[in-house]
This record gives C-alpha cells, sequence and structure tokens, in this order.
C-alpha cells in the first residue's frame, strides 16, 4: 500500500491535504498531536469520499515521540511504504523580539523547524532505497519575506526552505523530490484572528486564499507529473509577494 504522511492533518492546511492525497489514490495516515476529534473528523471525511487512512498521534517538536510512532508504524506495516511526506505541521507564537520569551522563540522553532528533522530523517532513507518519494514542507510567506512580530516564525520558515534546497541536492539521484510551499493568506484556523477585510486590500487578488488551492498544489508535487521538479519554494499568496 503506498501511504502519504501529513503531519498536522486534522486541521486547516493539513486538513484539505489529507483529504487531496486520499483523492489521488493514497492510504493517508494523519498526524495530529492532541486534538483527536478533530483528527477523527478529518479520517471521517476521508472515508466519506471514499478513500482510506488512519491515525497517527506524535509531537512533531519531540525527537524521541517522533522515532518511536513512525518505527512502531513501520513494524506494524511491513507490506506498506510511505512515499509521501507533508511536513505541515506548525505553530504561531508571535511578539515582538524586544519581548519575546525564551519559550516562545524555542516553542516555535522546535515546531515548526526542528520537526522538519526529525520526521524526514525517519523516512527518507526509505524513499532512496525505494528510488521514489516526494517531501513537500509547507512553509510562509514570513519564510522569504520576513514579517515582524513573527521573528521566531519567520526564522523557523527560513531555515526549512534553506533545508529544503540542501535535502533535494542529497537525494535527486534517487529520484526524491523535496519541495516547499509558501502559503500567504489562507483562511484557516491559524489567521482567524487576522483582519480579512483590512489585509485582503493588500492583496492583488482581493482575497485569502483557500486550504483547497494550497491541498491541490501538493497534490501536484507528489504526483509523477512533478518529477522534474526539486528544490524549490513554490509561493501561493494571491500576488501579495513576487
Amino acid at each position: 500500500m503506498k501511504c502519504a504522511l501529513v503531519t498536522g492533518g486534522s486541521r486547516g492546511i493539513g486538513k484539505a491535504i489529507c483529504v487531496r492525497l486520499s483523492a489521488s489514490g493514497y492510504h493517508v495516515i494523519v498526524n495530529y498531536h492532541s486534538n483527536i476529534t478533530e483528527a477523527e473528523n478529518t479520517l471521517e471525511l476521508i472515508r466519506s469520499n471514499g478513500g482510506s487512512g488512519e491515525l497517527l498521534q506524535f509531537d512533531v517538536a519531540n525527537g524521541v515521540e517522533v522515532e518511536k510512532a513512525i518505527d512502531s508504524w513501520k513494524a506494524n506495516n511491513k507490506e506498506s511504504i510511505i512515499e509521501v511526506l507533508v511536513n505541515n505541521a506548525g505553530i504561531r507564537q508571535d511578539a515582538l523580539m524586544m519581548w519575546m520569551e525564551d519559550s516562545t522563540w524555542n516553542n516555535v522553532l522546535n515546531t515548526n523547524l526542528n520537526s522538519f528533522f526529525y520526521v524526514t530523517k525517519q523516512l527518507i532513507k526509505e524513499m532512496m532505497v525505494n528510488k521514489f518519494g516526494r517531501v513537500i514542507n509547507i512553509v510562509s510567506l514570513s519564510g522569504i519575506k520576513g514579517m515582524p512580530g513573527q521573528v521566531n516564525y519567520s526564522a523557523a520558515k527560513a531555515g526549512v526552505i534553506g533545508a529544503t534546497k540542501a535535502l533535494a541536492q542529497e537525494v535527486g539521484k534517487k529520484n526524491v523530490t523535496i519541495n516547499a510551499i509558501a502559503p500567504g493568506f489562507i483562511k484557516t484556523d491559524m489567521t482567524a484572528d487576522m483582519n480579512e477585510k483590512e489585509l485582503k486590500n493588500l492583496i492583488p487578488m482581493n482575497r485569502f486564499g483557500e486550504a483547497e488551492e494550497v491541498a491541490d498544489l501538493v497534490a501536484f508535487l507528489a504526483s509523477k507529473k512533478a518529477s522534474y521538479i526539486t528544490g524549490e519554494v513554490i509561493s501561493i499568496n494571491g500576488g501579495l509577494y513576487t
């Protein structure tokens, strides 16, 4: 069975990605940290659309927990292959740097940057052995442009962008692609506290994006049609920043 693992798959962009990859024929492993209700809702949506999936709980910011959970899944699914990984899990804890607590910096770096290393490391070797794999990292406009009040978030996402470009060069000969998608303002729980009416005036498309639009791009990068695209950061922001 060909599988796709989506971290932070219970809500928002992650949820849309899970549903879209399921429609592409993947058995979707929905990772979540604590909100089992939302995770179960995602799984039910996958199944109601005729797809298959399962839940896998672990904290992406905890390397030991990541290794234990993925090793256990592999041991119980020896005939299955995780050939698509979407590193989507992330958090925001915004503050001006002069008032930022150490914990606020560390929480965001651990969840948004270190998680890329913890999760990808567990799967990249098998992808290389199988000579096929897709790693798609959900980054942010903040990691390209930088955003005031988001020094921690911008640093983390910029770090993933650099790692994307480096890893793509390490594994390209094995037919494994590593790409990143940088959304702008997308309608999700993470942007619910933002003033959409005011901010959309800054966007040439004059609207926030939909999670499903990001998911469609993920599905393309996961497909064989994108086999010659690697090390790229593709923005999806309505023209806000080019």
